[in-house]
């Protein structure tokens, strides 16, 4: 209900106050597992990349996050759920592959953290490992403007999403270079749109 709730308000507050333009919603499969992973640059993302989505979509959320009673309370039942940043965290791997296994859909930041400087970083293994031991699809997407908002000079900057075409990982799942460069090969093409979409 929460979540319903928020991705109308969001939904208002993106079209109406930062002109959203959403392409390539139809790259989305309507059921099923997939892994949604985009480029990271604010804290606007998480609920940018979602909004305009007929699914929700579970994220990981750093562990500090669920410390505040309230804040935490509302982001589980938006089904985030937690992760210790800066260590390989096996229960956030377990707990994202559950999402995966029920069929829904996992929102993924490859790059693991905000890119500080709008320059897009080099992608961790993580959604590589993930997509191998699930087999879900992953669907790239590029978001442009939320950098700039309220800061950089922007303030209300039209904002853009791309989601691409969905990318298989069809590897061996213990080849630790196969799975960077498929998670790199991921950030490759959300930068490619980016720049077709500027």
């Amino acid at each position: 209900m929460l979540y319903g709730l928020l991705q109308i308000i969001f939904g208002l507050l993106f079209k109406l106050v930062f002109r959203a333009e959403i392409i390539g919603r139809e790259n989305m499969p309507k059921e099923g597992a997939v892994i949604l992973a985009a480029n990271h640059m604010s804290n606007w993302d998480p609920p940018f990349v979602a909004t305009f989505l007929s699914r929700p979509v579970s994220y990981m959320a750093k562990i500090e996050l669920f410390k505040n009673p309230i804040f935490g309370r509302a982001i589980t039942s938006c089904h985030a759920f937690p992760v210790k940043r800066g260590a390989a965290d096996r229960g956030a791997i377990k707990a994202a592959i559950q999402v995966l296994k029920q069929g829904r859909c996992l929102g993924l930041f490859p790059e693991g953290t905000r890119s500080r400087t709008g320059k897009m970083r080099k992608a961790e293994a993580g959604v590589g490992l993930i997509a191998s031991m699930t087999g879900a699809p992953v669907v790239p997407a590029a978001i442009i403007g939320t950098d700039k908002i309220f800061a950089n000079g922007g303030y209300f900057p039209k904002l853009k999403v791309i989601y691409g075409e969905p990318m298989v990982f069809s590897g061996d799942h213990k080849d630790k270079e196969q799975l960077e460069a498929f998670s790199q090969a991921i950030m490759d093409k959300i930068a490619e749109m980016k720049e077709k979409n500027r």
